[in-house]
Formats: C-alpha cells, sequence, structure tokens
C-alpha cells in the first residue's frame, strides 16, 4: 500500500469509486465533482500496485479547519487499514490545525472507525453541528 497525493483529476476512476460505494450525489455531478478537486486542500490517494484503491479529500485553510469531505475506499478492500492510513496521513499532514471535522453516516461502522482514530462526536465535547443542504 502507498499513500500519495492524488495530482491529476480522472474522472472516469474517481466516478468508478463513487460508484462503488453508492454515493451517487457526486455520480450525478461530473462537473461539480471534477470542480470541488480541483479546489480541495488535499486529495490522497491509496495505491496497490499503481491500482486507486481509495482516497480522502480534505477542504479547509488548513490552520484552524480542516474538513474531511470524502473517504472511500473500494468495498472490497474495506476494512483492510486503507481508510486508516489515509486518515493517519492527513491527520498527520494538518496536525496543527486547530479543528478537524467531518461527517459521516451514524452506522455502527461508521462511528468505530472514527473513534479507533481519536475523533468523538460533537455531543461529546460540548457542541452541537447544524448544515444546510
Amino acid at each position: 500500500m502507498e499513500i500519495r497525493e492524488y495530482g491529476t483529476f480522472r474522472q472516469d476512476e474517481i466516478m468508478e469509486l463513487y460508484a462503488s460505494v453508492g454515493w451517487t450525489n457526486y455520480t450525478n455531478r461530473p462537473d461539480m465533482l471534477r470542480q470541488a478537486f480541483e479546489k480541495s486542500l488535499c486529495v490522497l490517494g491509496a495505491y496497490e500496485d499503481e491500482k486507486l484503491i481509495g482516497f480522502i479529500r480534505a477542504v479547509g485553510d488548513g490552520l484552524s479547519i480542516v474538513l474531511i469531505q470524502d473517504i472511500i475506499v473500494r468495498p472490497q478492500y474495506q476494512r483492510m487499514g486503507y481508510g486508516k492510513a489515509m486518515l493517519t496521513a492527513i491527520m498527520e499532514r494538518y496536525q496543527a490545525a486547530y479543528q478537524m471535522e467531518l461527517l459521516t453516516d451514524d452506522t455502527q461502522k461508521t462511528v468505530s472507525f472514527y473513534r479507533s482514530v481519536g475523533f468523538k462526536a460533537v455531543d461529546e465535547i460540548g457542541c452541537r453541528a447544524f448544515m444546510r443542504m
């Protein structure tokens, strides 16, 4: 496994990754997806023999806030350490950032994963989250 910068946006491989996990919001809006990648703070890919297994995309200023916008691993490679390796790389890269945040599905699988790398639910630290879509 190698974690490295995802430099050149390749729409076909990224769309296929989103589709593999059922995230249609982006696959239904390919132009928005390309622009989102271009404006991201950081995008890292997880590779196995030059094959893109997954990626993590962060947005923010890198100092006061880093928001983990997307973290995707091909289903057949999940629970093999790829997600954790990518998230750890982002946390190390932006370790001085005041806040690192993310929103995720409320499933036992995702809650357990993010707790295992040190994230807490916002209500556990005296905060409340708001969102408008």
